[in-house]
């Protein structure tokens, strides 16, 4: 009797052929849409532009991702060098009201988490986006808040290519426009300056000091440059999903899947005579069909208990033989053990092949993250995973500068005077220094 007509894997039969069928999703279509998007509408003043010809792409992006340990592995590792010793307000210039309102907004803004967060979404999506909140006279910065990338949105720019609004929602379930939260965008060339400007702190182009806006929360957008300037940048690792390796992995864990599913090493070899069953089966009076097909599948349970189940553990197995006219020894039942021992795996070299693409890719040394499978492989020595460490953190430079860009507007808006932002990093020492690891800035160790 059939039991499941259809292997639920992503390798199916192809019955009547002597092959397998494996059914995969293009990955090379994730980050470029086939046509021009245009903008949604939400209402008469107000437009947003779609990420993706669905507006699904950056969780197409996350699944993709998702879908690979080696990836999600290395986009993880990423953003926690990326975190390095987290962030800080260098106060060592400032006096003590600065130093207590520094710490007051600390104490109220969970800083970890936030920055862990940007640091996240600018290495998954290339970009991330900050709100302020200010106090109700618009005299004072309390909050810093992180907004998801993934649930962001762009309005469409105006006719001088300024984006002035980001839509945040759970695009994933339709959200009409009652559940799509609208926050100003400061001009993401000059936010400070245009922070300045709404709220009448300095003029503006038109050289008068006057309040434009009546607003308490404002979006800063912190975009890594590319060199195809769209809505929503490209991150560097497209190429992964553009290249073939991607689809590589997949398709090598899907047959090492199937092979284990559909064709598991056999270990042993049961021999039966062809009329086994049909004395069996006379002896014991059976002559319905059925009710034979049901005995055999009974023999052969047997069979296999006997082999496998630990009570039967040093057990023997008795079986009827006899001589034929040839002189051969014929047996009812021979049970033959199979030697499946075989040295290295099937793929193993392809395997650790496309992981080190990977990791190329992601710019992460393999040995950093341990992806790399196999006893034979180089695995480096400390001092060399210690200055690959260092190389990884001492790379952030960049993505830190652009990060701070939140905080130096909130330093400079709220007037601490002396304060600035800083990364420390972590840095791990020599065996001589007594200890495992110190924090090092750019301005002292």
């Amino acid at each position: 009797m059939y039991t499941d007509i259809l292997n639920f894997s992503s390798i199916e039969e192809l019955p009547g052929l002597s092959a397998r069928a494996a059914f995969l999703v293009d990955s090379t279509s994730v980050f470029r849409e086939q046509e021009s998007i245009a903008p949604i509408k939400v209402n008469d003043n107000l437009s947003y532009m779609p990420w993706g010809d669905d507006n699904e792409m950056p969780y197409d992006i996350l699944k993709l991702i998702e879908n690979d340990e080696t990836l999600s592995t290395c986009q993880m590792f990423n953003a926690e060098v990326c975190y390095g010793a987290g962030v800080v307000y260098n106060k060592e210039r400032c006096n003590d009201d600065v130093l207590e309102e520094i710490n007051d907004f600390f104490l109220h803004n969970a800083m970890a988490s936030y920055f862990l967060g940007v640091a996240q979404d600018l290495k998954h999506f290339a970009f991330c986006v900050s709100v302020i909140i200010l106090n109700p006279d618009g005299s004072k910065i309390l909050r810093l808040i992180r907004k998801e990338a993934c649930y962001c949105r762009f309005s469409e720019a105006n006719e001088y290519g300024i984006i002035s609004k980001i839509l945040y929602a759970n695009w994933r379930n339709n959200p009409d426009a009652k559940s799509i939260e609208v926050i100003d965008l400061l001009d993401v060339n000059a936010p400070i300056y245009d922070l300045m400007v709404r709220l009448g702190k300095i003029p503006g182009e038109d050289g008068l000091s006057k309040v434009r806006t009546t607003a308490r929360k404002f979006a800063i957008l912190t975009k890594i440059p590319t060199p195809d300037n769209t809505y929503y940048p490209i991150p560097y690792y497209a190429s992964l999903f553009k290249g073939k390796w991607y689809n590589i992995k997949r398709l090598i864990a899907l047959a090492k899947e199937s092979k284990l599913k559909n064709s598991a090493p056999i270990k042993y070899h049961i021999e039966i005579s062809n009329d086994y069953f049909d004395k069996l089966c006379r002896a014991e009076g059976i002559t319905d069909r059925s009710k034979k097909q049901e005995r055999i599948v009974a023999e052969k349970q047997r069979i296999i208990d006997f082999l496998t189940t630990a009570e039967n553990s040093g057990k023997v197995w008795f079986s009827q033989s006899y001589t034929n006219a040839a002189g051969e020894v014929q047996h009812d039942v021979v049970i033959n053990k199979v030697d499946d021992s075989k040295e290295g795996g099937d793929w193993e070299s392809d395997i650790q092949e496309a992981i080190n693409i990977i990791c190329f890719t992601m710019r992460v040394h393999s040995n950093l993250v341990g992806s790399v499978p196999g006893k034979s492989q180089s695995n480096n020595s400390g001092s060399d995973k210690r200055e690959l460490y260092t190389i990884a953190q001492a790379l952030q430079k960049p993505y830190h500068d652009l990060l701070f860009l939140p905080h130096q507007l909130i330093i400079k808006f709220n007037g601490w005077h002396g304060a600035f932002p800083e990364c420390p990093f972590v840095m791990l020492t020599t065996l001589d220094e007594n200890k495992d690891a110190k924090i090092v800035t750019l301005n002292k160790s």
